[in-house]
């Protein structure tokens, strides 16, 4: 659903391929943002998207790094954010069992560092390709992306039945996903991408008033202090 639109509006423009490594490098991205997307997605069906989602969104750290190793500098107030979030991932990731019995790792938590992971891989692909042609970029991206689920799907076999009722949503998910990643990519080529990543790494915040208002989520009072750690820290990053 997110890749139609984009080959139409690549045809309609008729500019040419980009040049050297910018397509390999949103191929890259487009294979590390499925990995995170589904790890995300998993990480949702199994735990509490409360938690998950906070978690998920230390994506920024993965710019955040690129750019140290590039030469850029975090302020004392980046560096302070990063120690923040990384306390409120641990306090996040442990939930207590019923009767005081102890606490264990949260359902998801490690579906969610992995999605961390994915997306701040993701970041750092999509803006590097898009240096040139922020449209063949997307393509390139949700192309690769595509390419290597239907691979996955083939192998795997999952039951992919879905009613007219999913459609709609469906179509809004990818509609919405590709103009998120178009956002982001426009943003990157204006500005750092270690800020802009951690701007967007925001979105935890969506996940949980949506969590709220439609599932009526829960989270224990520790957990509920790891998530306000993590989006304090995230805050930090992107003020510093």
């Amino acid at each position: 659903m997110g890749l139609l639109p984009l080959v139409v509006i690549v045809a309609l423009r008729a500019e040419p391929l980009p040049g050297g490594m910018e397509p390999l490098w949103a191929v890259l991205g487009g294979l590390a943002g499925l990995v995170g997307l589904a790890s995300f997605y998993r990480g949702l069906s199994l735990g509490a998207m409360a938690v998950v989602a906070p978690i998920s969104g230390l994506a920024a750290t993965i710019p955040v790094a690129v750019g140290v190793a590039t030469g850029e500098r975090p302020s004392a107030l980046q560096a302070a954010g990063i120690v923040v979030a990384l306390g409120g991932v641990a306090l996040a990731s442990r939930e207590e069992l019923e009767g005081g019995r102890g606490a264990r790792v949260a359902a998801g938590v490690g579906l969610a560092l992995l999605s961390a992971l994915g997306f701040g891989c993701f970041f750092v692909g999509l803006d590097a390709g898009s240096e040139d042609d922020l449209w063949w970029a997307l393509v390139f991206v949700r192309g690769a992306s595509l390419s290597a689920l239907v691979v996955a799907a083939v192998a795997l076999r999952p039951p992919l039945a879905f009613g007219r009722a999913d459609l709609g949503a469906l179509v809004a998910i990818g509609l919405l996903d590709v103009t998120a990643n178009g956002l982001f990519a426009a943003a990157a080529n204006q500005g750092l991408v270690s800020v802009v990543a951690v701007l967007a790494s925001l979105y935890p915040v969506v996940t949980i008033v949506l969590a709220r208002l439609v599932l009526h989520e829960r989270v224990q009072r520790l957990q509920q202090a790891g998530v306000l750690a993590v989006l304090c820290g995230v805050a930090f990053i992107a003020a510093g």
